[in-house]
């Protein structure tokens, strides 16, 4: 994540600011980002990725949203647009407008070149701060690999890997397995 040098703005500075705007930003301890656009791999993975997921999940009580709807962190110390948000239980919204929501469960996260860092880094320091959230992936756009951390019972987050073919994917909050091969079936890899 960078920023070009810009002033400081309040949680409720940077919302008006991006309800109005037609791009969407994130917001990190007062200062805004532009989000850059996806790659057709990148968007292709995402809209198989909820669609396993959506189907595995149709008779329970949890949603599937894609890339639009926004996550505070921390009391609005952060904004962001997660790839994919899993929410069980009830949205619960931030405030009046129902495009922030506080309580998902799962959030997972599509690699790309230009923003792996700050996913695996920048984004999951700040998603481990949201109390409801025990699940976090990661999913490669260039190798058929999923990563995965979950939190146990005492907060600490344990990574898993799933790799190839064979691999496997076991989100345990939800109780489903997202099949490495299935997420990557239409995918052309480089």
């Amino acid at each position: 994540m960078s920023a070009s040098a810009q002033p400081r703005l309040s949680p409720t500075e940077y919302l008006a600011f991006d309800r109005a705007d037609e791009t969407r930003h994130e917001y990190v301890d007062g200062l805004m980002v532009a989000m850059s656009g996806g790659t057709g791999r990148h968007s292709l993975l995402i809209g198989e990725v909820s669609r396993l997921m959506g189907n595995a999940l149709v008779d329970r009580p949890c949603v599937v949203s894609v890339t639009e709807l926004r996550l505070q962190v921390a009391q609005g110390a952060a904004y962001l647009f997660p790839d994919i948000m899993v929410i069980c239980g009830g949205l619960q919204y931030s405030d009046g407008p129902k495009d922030t929501v506080i309580n998902p469960t799962v959030v997972v996260e599509v690699l790309s070149g230009s923003t792996e860092r700050w996913d695996r880094v920048g984004k999951f320091t700040r998603y481990r701060l949201v109390p409801t959230l025990r699940e976090y992936v990661l999913v490669s756009q260039d190798e058929m690999c999923i990563e995965w951390y979950t939190r146990n019972d005492d907060g600490e987050w344990v990574y898993h890997v799933a790799a190839g073919l064979e691999g496997i994917c076991h989100l345990e909050s939800l109780n489903i397995d997202l099949s490495v091969a299935e997420v990557y079936r239409k995918i052309e890899l480089a």
